[in-house]
């Protein structure tokens, strides 16, 4: 029996683990979770597309055989985990580590949008990981080529326009379970799935 399609992708929010070993405990449960299926018919890891290499690159899973699309992202105290039907990218930054480090990767466009607002700017530079790490090459392409449109939620890559969802999270699951563009400021998460609709799930506890 095939394993059924999701309809959408399911992105969950929890607090970092120390190690790798954690984030990929915390992919195979997110995976068990959205398929409803047992953790003991994932399997999960990641491979180099470069350099085949399996200790590092691009997340993979599959359920009972069946591969699904995956992907991962940390930032200080956040791992974001997006798991969808087909290829998906995802990134997670923190507005204040965007706004700190000396970024050379932003169009002429996407400053002139921004006005400014490093905010805008962090959900450009989140969008724009989250593109390439779908395309597969990740930052093996020059960022800079990726134009993103935070207002149309929508980037221009090598002449294509990839739907983008961008959210800037509550940290307060108990009082608001998705997002909420006004209550973390310091966060934001940029998901590219080709257009599809994202469900949230935010394990992220009241500190974080």
């Amino acid at each position: 029996m095939s394993l059924p399609r999701l309809p959408h992708v399911v992105l969950t929010l929890a607090p970092t683990g120390p190690s790798r070993d954690d984030d990929r405990e915390a992919l195979l449960t997110a995976v068990a979770s959205a398929h409803a299926a047992p953790r003991s018919a994932v399997r999960a890891g990641r491979v180099c597309a470069h350099c085949g290499g399996t200790g590092h690159g691009r997340p993979w899973a599959e359920v009972d055989g069946s591969a699904v699309g995956v992907g991962l992202a940390r930032t200080p105290g956040v791992l974001a985990l997006v798991v969808a039907p087909e290829s998906v990218g995802v990134d997670v930054e923190r507005v204040s580590r965007v706004a700190a480090a000396p970024l050379d990767a932003f169009t002429a466009a996407e400053r002139e949008r921004a006005a400014g607002d490093v905010r805008s700017l962090a959900a450009c530079w989140a969008a724009k990981e989250a593109v390439l790490k779908r395309d597969g090459r990740g930052l093996r392409v020059d960022p800079s080529s990726v134009d993103v449109d935070v207002h149309r939620s929508v980037a221009v890559f090598e002449g294509v326009e990839h739907p983008l969802t961008l959210l800037f999270p509550e940290a307060h699951p108990d009082r608001h379970p998705v997002a909420n563009p006004d209550a973390a400021p310091d966060l934001v998460v940029a998901v590219a799935a080709g257009g599809l609709p994202v469900v949230v799930q935010n394990r992220l506890s009241a500190g974080a």
